[in-house]
């Protein structure tokens, strides 16, 4: 081989190897701007979901229900409790801001799975005793802790979760909403509980593409929103759209 053809082959090296690592370069920058929400790869347009909201716990502090509600804020889910003793310390306090500046709002629990469904049941709904909320509560169903890598017993989980939701809506009269991520939802729910309605979490898909087939009436699509009114250690907020438009929305705060 002569020294033109070896010096040659050596730039066109150099070249893909430039090429390569501008091209890692740009996809670190590009997965950096995703996970810090500046760039939002499945954006629901506002005319295809007009009706869009948040869901908040003391993680916002302080919130100005007023300010969001101006930012054009439909609809709030409030965590209320956790497990069987668990309340959140803010959720009084948001139950009634929110009321008060005319942002219908939902309470949520977070599911536990090291505590019994009665008696999570009970803690939810003590917390909610006295108290007037226009959406329907919703339970979050999702992996946490040592769960995301050691995902507990399906069918103990399952009737665990069912006495919840039963004693809720025994007591509510009305379904509760069923959060879930896409993992949650194929691991524990899907065929399971197809009868209560879905609150999906799909912060890269839409539901359509991750859950062909399957009804769903809130997407949480992000968890890095931006918003005025609020002044907590999270700098962030979790965006949701409701799936319909004006009526079905009416109808479901007159549910």
């Amino acid at each position: 081989m002569s020294k033109q053809s070896t010096a040659n082959r050596r730039r066109a090296a150099r070249r893909f190897f430039t090429a390569l690592g501008a091209l890692c370069v740009l996809c670190t920058a590009f997965t950096a701007l995703v996970w810090r929400g500046v760039i939002v790869l499945n954006t629901p347009s506002r005319a295809d979901y007009p009706i869009w909201g948040v869901d908040v716990s003391h993680y916002q502090g302080e919130i100005d229900w007023a300010t969001l509600r101006d930012q054009g804020v439909r609809f709030a889910f409030i965590k209320a409790t956790e497990g069987s003793g668990h309340v959140d310390e803010r959720f009084a306090q948001n139950a009634s801001g929110a009321a008060d500046a005319g942002v219908p709002a939902g309470a949520y629990h977070f599911f536990s799975f090291e505590s019994y469904g009665k008696t999570q049941a009970e803690n939810l709904l003590s917390a909610l005793r006295g108290r007037e909320m226009a959406l329907p509560c919703a339970i979050d169903f999702e992996f946490y802790g040592a769960f995301f890598e050691n995902p507990p017993e399906v069918e103990q989980t399952r009737a665990e979760l069912r006495a919840m939701l039963e004693a809720v809506e025994a007591e509510t009269g009305e379904k509760p909403l069923l959060y879930a991520t896409w993992r949650s939802y194929c691991m524990y729910l899907e065929g399971a509980f197809d009868g209560y309605p879905l609150w999906i979490r799909d912060v890269y898909f839409w539901p359509s593409l991750t859950l062909p087939g399957r009804e769903w009436t809130f997407w949480q699509y992000s968890d890095k929103g931006s918003l005025q009114g609020y002044a907590g250690e999270e700098e962030h907020i979790d965006l949701n759209v409701f799936n319909g438009g004006e009526a079905e929305f009416a109808a479901l705060l007159q549910a």
